[in-house]
């Protein structure tokens, strides 16, 4: 294995790991437990939220599912039609989830500062999400890839939520709603900092566009 290779062993891990969580949704009963445990009952029972909180836990699960396959240039490269395919699977889920979690964001436990953050990170993995399709339909393969860097890096907010969420409750001895309230911005701010960084470094290499063929 090639040095290289290893900082994709823990990003994959957590990939698949939180993707595969909501699957706990499905399984277990979660009233009292993970987000539902600040949630009210009513809330809960409520059947419009009740149900954009399935979509965006179901269809974000997905997005991380298949989303970090998307970066290997060797897997692109030999499966150019089922990258495409496994693209269009993730261009609908992120959609879906990010308009389901915007709506949820609404309900955000911590009120307006856990709504804003929540809320603005929904808008924008929306956002990036219109801003990597529409590139890839302009054969822009550049600026598809740094959307697709900016978007990924949210979806991944996912992950990081649920790594700063115990931290800051079993080290930092934060209350949940104070950490919920931070996490709420920590948990996609930082990341998109970074995937920024990474575009950057990106920037150095000569943009690509695809040849557009031409109609006889």
């Amino acid at each position: 294995m090639k040095l290289k290779n290893l900082p994709w062993i823990p990003f994959a891990f957590f990939a698949i790991a939180i993707g595969l969580y909501p699957l706990a949704y499905y399984l277990v009963d979660m009233h009292g437990k993970g987000l539902w445990a600040s949630k009210t009952k009513e809330l809960i029972d409520n059947v419009v939220w009740h149900t954009a909180f399935y979509i965006h836990i179901t269809f974000g699960g997905i997005a991380l599912l298949t989303g970090w396959t998307q970066f290997s240039l060797k897997l692109r490269n030999r499966y150019l039609s089922t990258h495409r395919l496994v693209g269009k699977v993730y261009v609908g889920s992120v959609m879906l989830s990010s308009l389901a979690g915007l709506y949820i964001a609404l309900f955000a436990s911590g009120g307006i500062i856990s709504t804003l953050g929540f809320g603005i990170l929904a808008l924008l993995w929306f956002f990036t999400i219109l801003k990597a399709y529409t590139t890839i339909l302009k054969k822009d393969i550049k600026q598809h890839e740094n959307w697709m860097i900016r978007n990924y890096a949210l979806a991944f907010a996912a992950v990081t939520l649920r790594l700063y969420l115990p931290f800051s409750q079993a080290v930092v001895h934060m209350d949940f709603i104070t950490a919920y309230r931070v996490i709420s911005w920590l948990c996609w701010v930082p990341n998109l900092v970074i995937a920024e960084i990474i575009i950057n470094k990106r920037a150095r290499i000569p943009a690509y566009v695809l040849p557009v063929k031409v109609q006889a």
